[in-house]
């Protein structure tokens, strides 16, 4: 017969619903959040890649073995190189094959075989120089190819441009685009839905049948239309900014209806008609005491937008309508692959999707675990 047990300890609701959550009852918010956000493995995950990806900007030309301009005439629409570790059966560290060039001359294609000759990589060189950030003078790299090797570990486009690199060159400006994106829209989403949804009436009447009228209008089109309209003459950094501010403008009427929500839930409560009475103003009550209450929510949607703006200015790019050459971004690559010899020929052109789809679905599980983590309680 079984021996029955009874806990000796005294019963406690708080405890037992904190051990079942494992959230200690005394934590803070911020702890709360972080505790609810470990748990999100998918999260967790997305956040270490967005930090490489976002931690390489600055380092993009120590990255790079080849500066986004440079040229190799003799290795144009070349394959991908394999990376290598044995030669002639033994152990010799990473190298790449040195490539023996032919032409066919049925289809006039250049066809590249990969010889027996060994070309060892070269760990913190020096080697092709460059302007780091386009200021200081450079010529250190994290890896170089041989002196007398190339090292094209993602193919080379119609111009002999090693596509890596340019991959590499294209996150800084990809990146920063929905970042720069993501600051106006979160600036003007504030103030606008803030306005609305504390003072309501015919302030809110009005700012609603405003964004009604902006959400109306097919995305894709009027940022074809407001890209266009971009002057033809303006400089590579002009152009940038002009891309990023069309993005923040168009972006911010969801924020701002989620701050509205928010805000007519909220202004009622005691503490702002305590603040009210106190003599507080407006501006003051929005933002110190309204919105720091679902901060928290508004980080998690600002964050999830950031892909959307990504998104968009890939698609500019991509239909010649966004970043032009000399900048390099993800989207003025794949505008580089879009013909059909592309696909069937020199598949690798088609390689920059493969930095958006992975920071795009990064960006969505982080944003889907914060989320989650804004309502640690839940």
């Amino acid at each position: 017969m079984t021996e029955h047990y009874v806990n000796p300890a005294p019963f406690s609701p708080d405890a037992e619903r904190d051990a079942g959550r494992a959230l200690p009852a005394d934590a803070s918010s911020l702890a709360l959040m972080w505790l609810k956000f470990k748990r999100h493995k998918l999260a967790v995950i997305s956040a270490f890649i967005l930090v490489v990806l976002y931690a390489s900007i600055p380092f993009t030309e120590l990255i790079a073995p080849y500066d986004v301009r440079t040229r190799h005439a003799d290795f144009i629409h070349a394959p991908p190189q394999a990376i290598h570790f044995m030669h002639e059966g033994r152990f010799i560290g990473p190298h790449t094959k040195a490539y023996e060039q032919t032409v066919d001359l049925h289809t006039f294609r250049r066809i590249y075989v990969p010889t027996g000759e060994a070309d060892p990589l070269r760990f913190f060189c020096m080697g092709e120089s460059y302007r780091f950030w386009g200021l200081a003078p450079g010529s250190f790299h994290f890896v170089c190819p041989d002196e007398d090797g190339t090292l094209f570990l993602m193919g080379t486009d119609r111009l002999g441009r090693d596509m890596f690199s340019r991959i590499v060159h294209g996150t800084r400006i990809s990146l920063t685009v929905g970042l720069v994106g993501i600051t106006i829209s979160f600036v003007l989403g504030l103030i606008i839905g803030g306005v609305a949804g504390y003072f309501g009436g015919w302030v809110d009447n009005i700012v609603q049948r405003f964004i009604e009228l902006i959400r109306s209008l097919p995305e894709l089109p009027l940022w074809m239309a407001l890209s266009a309209a971009i002057p033809i003459r303006w400089s590579p950094i002009l152009v940038y900014f002009g891309i990023t501010i069309i993005l923040g403008l168009l972006d911010w009427p969801g924020l701002a209806r989620a701050v509205r929500s928010k805000f007519l839930a909220l202004r009622e409560e005691d503490f702002v008609t305590s603040a009210r009475l106190m003599g507080a103003s407006p501006r003051r009550i929005i933002f110190r005491h309204l919105a720091p209450n679902f901060m928290s929510h508004l980080i998690a949607s600002a964050t999830l937008s950031i892909p959307t703006m990504i998104l968009g200015e890939t698609a500019l790019s991509f239909l010649g309508l966004g970043l032009r050459s000399p900048i390099t971004s993800w989207g003025v690559l794949l505008n580089e692959a879009q013909n059909l010899a592309a696909v069937e020929f020199y598949p690798w052109l088609l390689l920059p999707m493969l930095p958006v789809i992975l920071t795009i679905l990064a960006f969505n599980f982080f944003g889907d675990g914060l989320r989650d983590a804004a309502d640690p309680y839940t």
